[in-house]
């Protein structure tokens, strides 16, 4: 046997994603340069690992097993580095973190300079709407998930980091009519809305709803970024978090319209399970967020107080 621990951890996320293309995208990698691996690795077994059932990958009972051997290995070779690690005064682990898609704008800052301090901690990112991030935060499947909007069905203990301010936002041809009545802007264009499970689609809809303004033309789209894309283009208004369109109103593309009630305020935070107890990395990036938060927003947040 001469197989690679990138081989073992190639196979892992075949076996974990149940796709070839799945595991490239996990794993920052091509298609083809997972096959390869997944290929090296099938050569040293007279038993297949996987097969193709139509067009559909299928992990063997042998390959299971295998699976099952190879994370143990995969283990023991993290834990080897770690104990190097220590011997060095050096913090080691893993954090894993769920993020709202609009907090990929906030969550960075907060990041860069524990880990550039901390180099032998681990950091896995998962960027999805709000429904997912609390199922994979109940799941126990992060340490801490960024939400602006506190889950109301769990018990979360948690540190806040900055506000967040939603605006209503047209294009830069929009022609801001002088009125105060929200409703003849969704008479005349689309609102667009995120996603079902979206925080930031349930902070407007709470709006409308205190506002009982009807919305007789409205569309949804699956990201902040593609919700953009279509205000940037004409296709409608939207009620936007401001973290999200810095390059846009700087630049001139995107105008806040002034509406009464606007903008909403929400509070972007970190929580994590009540009672959870947290490995010494999370411990560690926890108190340096309690730290360094001033800082932060300070060297990197400046501009936003002044909207």
């Amino acid at each position: 046997m001469n197989y690679t621990l990138h081989q073992l951890n190639v196979f892992l996320s075949v076996v974990d994603n149940q796709s070839i293309t799945k595991a490239a995208e996990a794993l920052h990698l091509t298609q083809p340069a997972v096959s390869i691996q997944l290929k090296k690795l099938q050569e040293q077994f007279k038993i297949p690992l996987t097969e193709l059932v139509g067009k559909k990958l299928y992990i063997t009972d042998f390959g299971r097993e295998i699976a099952g051997v190879a994370r143990a290995i995969i283990d023991q070779a993290e834990a080897i580095e770690h104990k190097a690690l220590a011997y060095q005064g050096q913090l080691y682990g893993k954090i894993k973190i769920a993020v709202v898609s609009t907090g990929k704008y906030v969550i960075p800052y907060f990041l860069t300079d524990f880990f550039k301090q901390h180099p032998g901690v681990e950091l896995i990112i998962d960027v999805t709407n709000k429904s997912r991030v609390l199922e994979s935060l109940k799941e126990n499947e992060v340490d801490i998930a960024l939400v602006s909007i506190l889950p109301e069905l769990m018990a979360v203990d948690s540190t806040s980091l900055i506000s967040n301010k939603l605006y209503l936002v047209a294009n830069a041809d929009y022609a801001v009519k002088k009125t105060r009545n929200i409703q003849d802007f969704f008479d005349e264009l689309p609102l667009i809305y995120r996603e079902q499970g979206s925080g930031t689609r349930q902070t407007m809809e709470r709006f409308i709803q205190q506002l009982k303004v009807p919305i007789r033309r409205k569309m949804a789209l699956t990201s902040n970024e593609a919700v953009k894309q279509a205000v940037l283009a004409g296709l409608g208004l939207s009620i936007m978090p401001l973290i999200g369109i810095k390059n846009e109103l700087k630049l001139g593309q995107l105008k806040i319209i002034p509406v009464k009630g606007l903008p909403i305020q929400t509070e972007w935070q970190l929580i994590w399970l009540s009672g959870k107890k947290h490995s010494v990395a999370v411990d560690a990036f926890l108190k340096h967020v309690d730290q360094q938060k001033e800082s932060i927003i300070n060297s990197y947040f400046d501009w936003y107080e002044a909207y």
